[in-house]
């Protein structure tokens, strides 16, 4: 996600000239229930955004970065204690390389910007070096702490999700730093990706293949062989890669993946089939039993926090493309906040539940688990800052939610004892107080993009 001051303002510029072009929308805000005062104190939201943007990179930098075998460790408890494994996955060892150059574009203190680009430096120094596979190309999934790759059943198997994400962290870091080594990796990145990943018959990517670089076609275990996730990160990636390499091929390919993403895995409600065969068929499950259902969740829900993420990265895409007056891409990604807000948004205490399903014809969302990850939240928070300037008159009222959705992080997901984000609100979880801070899925990912965007568009409000 961009964050210098000139990218933010030539992005919301383009989503602006989208705005005009908007019409027919409702004049009058619809007023929203104030839990427990949660609005109290909304002017103070930038300064409290910035304190926990601080704490967090003065936690996770340098208490996670990993000086002996490099890279940054995976697994450290809720009173930032190392303690586990410490195995290294391609998407958090990317994560970290992306969140710190990131932010050391968006610091102005020279001091936090240099060191986040050592930060970055370090990351990047274990990517090249060990989760590059020297002889096969592409990353490694995962590797032990000191660096040596581990099997799934039996096999090395690499995945398009972590590939995505070592192109999004390396051409940020490229960006930041101006190394030119970090673009050359991520060119070779999305190379290989092509040669040994890409659907020329029906489109998009494969998400599992073998060390060797072959593709399974048809799926990876019980896994089907495509899936929105890998897509939409492939698309974040891509955009990232474009801003700094104007490659024709590339461009293709991220057109490609946001008219797939938007008009194919998007339903007409507004949100994203999760599996699908390799033709886009999506997997469902919705005519089987109770028990198969349930088995198979992972595969077939409504996920409101991708839903609403992935609005965002649509329209970053589509401004990065250069798109003229997308209204198409505008109201796909209304439309998939508004689906996440009308389905998943709790009225009572704010935030977006996990998972939704339709049962039968339904015209409404049945909750099927009312737990509050984190990265949804951080997610939510920053879709809903960037609609409210879209929008500002919408009866779903952005802003005051985007208010209240702060609010629900401060008290249920902020640990004002030992720092940074819980798992999961502690609202539905208590026990999220004591999970691990980090996991190899759990960074500072989500929680630093969606800080910066919204104090960089908090900061332009005012200007």
């Amino acid at each position: 996600m961009k964050i210098q001051n000139i990218q933010i303002n030539k992005r919301r510029s383009v989503l602006i000239s989208l705005f005009i072009f908007v019409i027919a929308l409702p004049t009058q805000s619809k007023s929203i229930s104030n839990p427990d005062g949660f609005l109290t104190g909304c002017d103070s939201v930038l300064i409290e955004m910035e304190t926990n943007l601080d704490n967090m990179f003065e936690l996770w930098y340098p208490k996670s970065i990993d000086t002996v075998y490099g890279g940054f460790f995976s697994d450290i408890n809720y009173k930032w204690e190392l303690q586990g494994r410490q195995n290294k996955m391609i998407v958090t060892q990317a994560r970290h390389v992306w969140s710190a150059s990131n932010a050391a574009q968006f610091y102005k203190d020279s001091n936090k910007k240099n060191l986040l680009l050592k930060v970055a430096a370090h990351g990047f120094e274990f990517l090249k070096s060990t989760m590059w596979d020297k002889e096969f190309g592409g990353f490694y999934d995962l590797v032990n702490r000191e660096g040596e790759p581990l099997k799934e059943n039996g096999k090395i198997i690499k995945r398009v999700y972590g590939n995505a994400f070592a192109i999004y962290g390396l051409a940020a870091y490229y960006k930041a730093s101006g190394d030119i080594s970090a673009l050359k990796l991520a060119e070779e990145t999305f190379y290989w990706l092509e040669k040994n990943s890409y659907d020329s018959l029906y489109g998009g990517y494969f998400q599992f293949i073998s060390r060797e670089g072959v593709p399974y076609t048809d799926g990876y275990g019980n896994d089907p062989p495509k899936d929105q996730n890998s897509s939409i990160h492939l698309l974040e990636a891509f955009t990232e890669l474009y801003s700094v390499w104007h490659n024709e091929k590339l461009k293709e390919r991220l057109t490609s993946l946001l008219h797939i993403i938007r008009d194919i895995a998007t339903t007409n409600k507004g949100y994203l089939n999760l599996f699908f065969k390799k033709d886009w068929t999506p997997v469902s499950y919705r005519d089987s039993t109770a028990e198969i259902r349930n088995k198979n969740y992972e595969f077939d829900h409504v996920s409101f926090g991708h839903d609403i993420e992935t609005a965002y990265l649509m329209l970053e895409a589509s401004g990065t493309l250069g798109i003229k007056n997308d209204i198409t891409t505008l109201y796909k990604a209304k439309k998939m906040v508004d689906h996440s807000l009308e389905n998943g948004w709790d009225e009572e205490y704010g935030g977006l539940y996990d998972g939704g399903y339709y049962y039968g014809e339904e015209n409404r969302a049945s909750i099927i688990r009312d737990t509050k990850e984190w990265w949804s939240q951080a997610e939510a928070l920053n879709s809903l800052l960037m609609m409210s300037e879209l929008f500002p008159e919408d009866e779903l009222n952005y802003y005051e939610r985007f208010c209240i959705q702060w609010s629900y992080i401060k008290r249920y997901l902020i640990d004002q004892i030992n720092g940074d984000w819980y798992w999961g609100g502690i609202d539905k979880v208590p026990s999220n107080k004591y999970f691990r801070k980090a996991t190899i899925w759990k960074a500072n990912y989500h929680t630093s993009r969606a800080l910066i965007n919204c104090i960089a568009r908090l900061k332009n409000q005012k200007k």
